[in-house]
């Protein structure tokens, strides 16, 4: 079956449906890796995001119930190139289509995706309406024009967990070699769910954490009932800003109880400490960013997913210093406050792209806590 995306400038893409089939919009991008598709699906930081692969083959590997972020996906869109149908691993349990029917997200395949990547970043990331049911070019860029937009959206949430919960699972066979896991919990986290990735949780279990995690609304009060060692403010998808009770929170955190952020958390990490954050052209999403840690000099090659930065010149350098930078374009990669405890990092060290390059926050996050 036909489909097309349209997006606001009139831009018309056009290929073969596969997955669900209707229509839905949202903010068009890309990503760079050249695997990891399930786990990118499965990232609620994408949520509101129409998402293009710009690796030409998509599916060959299938999908699986282990390595997923989340409970479902959370695109509004999946653009490929071509998408294999065979899926050729041991681990496989279902192919790509049948996962994206079976949760409601429409697929395009037989895009030029090169050549969207190189118009999203001539002319940024835009909103797109992606369709099955309608295929009238005019009516589809009317639409895309009217769509929402993810500045000044609250999509966090649309997507929070509803109530708290303990999670207890670590890392599957060889992944949790790098960590020393300690026989028991050594210490209590309470984890913000502004969109959390399960390999994070897995992260802080392997550190030796014991983890709760509560939903995005909940109060600082609350969360220092809970008695925690450290705060751990998670990923997330859209604009921090319009979060103000995430930040409002944070803020009554600052200085009662380590902090540790990452993505979201460290974009509201920094606007809790007076900063500023702004919309990237096309934002940073892949396993490839080169990262410069300002205090020990080395390079880390990184995971990342964000439209939004922190703005290096609206941080009090007497506060906050900054911590790491990125080598393409110098946007802050980390932050850390100068008398509490307190820091975050822009990208995903528990994607491991590296694969162990930056392991080594969860380490810090557990020896602040100790000290604390």
């Amino acid at each position: 079956m036909r489909a097309k995306c349209a997006l606001e400038d009139g831009t018309i893409l056009e290929g073969e449906a596969f997955g669900y089939l209707g229509e839905n919009s949202g903010e068009v991008v890309f990503n760079t890796s050249m695997t990891g598709y399930q786990e990118i699906l499965t990232d609620p930081s994408y949520a509101g995001q129409i998402l293009t692969m710009t690796y030409p083959l998509i599916g060959n590997y299938g999908l699986n119930s282990v390595d997923t972020e989340s409970a479902r996906p959370h695109v509004e869109g999946f653009i490929i190139r071509e998408r294999s149908c065979m899926a050729s691993n041991y681990r496989s349990e279902q192919r790509l289509e049948e996962y994206l029917a079976a949760h409601r997200i429409i697929g395009l395949e037989g895009v030029d995706t090169r050549s969207l990547t190189k118009h999203l970043r001539t002319h940024g990331a835009m909103i797109g309406v992606i369709s099955t049911t309608d295929l009238d070019d005019r009516r589809l860029v009317a639409k895309a024009k009217a769509a929402p937009r993810l500045v000044g959206r609250d999509l966090v949430r649309e997507i929070t967990c509803p109530e708290p919960y303990d999670w207890t699972e670590g890392l599957p066979g060889d992944f949790a070699g790098h960590f020393h896991r300690q026989p028991r919990p050594l210490h209590r986290v309470v984890a913000v769910d502004y969109g959390i990735k399960y390999n994070i949780l897995r992260c802080l279990v392997e550190s030796g954490c014991r983890v709760r995690v509560v939903p995005a609304t909940t109060t600082a009060q609350a969360i220092l009932e809970e008695k925690p060692d450290g705060v751990f403010l998670s990923n997330g998808p859209g604009d921090p800003e319009p979060l103000t009770y995430a930040i409002d929170t944070i803020r009554g955190l600052i200085g009662r109880v380590p902090i540790f952020g990452i993505c979201l958390g460290h974009q509201l990490l920094g606007l809790a400490l007076g900063g500023r954050t702004s919309k990237l052209k096309f934002g940073h999403r892949g396993a490839n960013q080169p990262v410069k840690n300002l205090e020990t000099g080395k390079v880390e090659i990184t995971a990342q997913n964000h439209g939004f930065i922190v703005e290096p010149a609206s941080l009090d350098a007497r506060e906050v210093r900054i911590t790491h930078i990125n080598l393409n374009d110098q946007t802050v990669e980390g932050l850390s406050h100068n008398k509490v405890p307190a820091f975050s990092v822009q990208y995903h060290p528990e994607a491991s792209p590296g694969p162990h390059d930056a392991l080594y926050l969860f380490e810090r996050f557990v020896r602040m806590m100790g000290t604390s």
